[in-house]
């Protein structure tokens, strides 16, 4: 579904991505892993074509997507779930599911998936009027990845949606992860949270600097020395704030 092959990209002279190679497979959901500053942001900006790389390829269902404005990447199928929700503070609860979905013109279809979204999450329903930058970081979150279910994507791109968050959030977040799985939604997601993500990821890869040294299932990953010490054991990294 989704090859990235030989990925490099670069602020200025100083690399971010190192000749990065990883596949996501429709139908599944693909999990990176990494410790802060290892990339990982810098390639969901780069799939949503925030940022351009400077090496290598991207395809989507055998169509590069280089070259592609952000626009034309929802229009290909991909959304993304920005790291730390990036919501529209000033806009209201209903204004930001429609920013979701302005590449549309169905109407009717728009109105229909609103609907949806808040029968997801039902706490949007209770704030659809509401600013979204009076909502809590947990609501927030949930707001996040409504908005980008309204563009319909074929495979969803989720940036560390635990973040910031408190334990009983993040265990609703990946619930709907879940759900979204079963109901055929691929899904590239980022996280630090292995043991969230051991619940619901089908195959992982381990950024490093900037590089891929790692792919395999979760039998494999939790067998692994170097991924056991670092994130397995309680060395994970705990967020240093927690949002409701």
């Amino acid at each position: 579904m989704l090859e990235i092959r030989e990925l490099a990209c670069a602020y200025g002279k100083i690399e971010a991505l190192r000749n990065v190679s990883l596949s996501a497979k429709a139908g599944e959901v693909t999990c990176l892993l990494g410790p802060n500053g290892a990339g990982k942001t810098t390639l969901m900006m780069t799939l949503a074509g925030i940022l351009q790389p400077t090496h290598g390829s991207i395809t989507f269902e055998g169509e590069s997507l280089l070259g592609l404005s952000p626009a034309q990447i929802v229009d290909r199928g991909l959304a993304l779930v920005p790291e730390n929700r990036l919501v529209f503070p000033a806009l209201s609860v209903r204004e930001n599911l429609m920013a979701g979905a302005y590449r549309r013109k169905d109407r009717a279809a728009i109105a229909s998936d609103i609907e949806h979204q808040l029968e997801r999450f039902p706490r949007l329903r209770e704030r659809i009027d509401q600013l979204a930058g009076t909502l809590s970081g947990g609501e927030q979150q949930m707001l996040a990845l409504a908005r980008a279910l309204m563009s319909r994507p074929r495979l969803l791109l989720m940036d560390e949606p635990s973040v910031g968050l408190a334990p009983k959030v993040v265990a609703e977040i990946f619930g709907i992860v879940r759900q979204l799985h079963a109901e055929g939604t691929s899904i590239f997601l980022v996280e630090q949270n292995v043991h969230m993500a051991l619940k619901v990821a089908q195959h992982f890869f381990l950024l490093q600097q900037g590089r891929v040294t790692f792919s395999g299932t979760p039998t494999e990953l939790a067998e692994d020395d170097v991924i056991q010490r670092a994130y397995l054991a309680g060395a994970e990294r705990k967020p240093e704030a927690t949002e409701a």
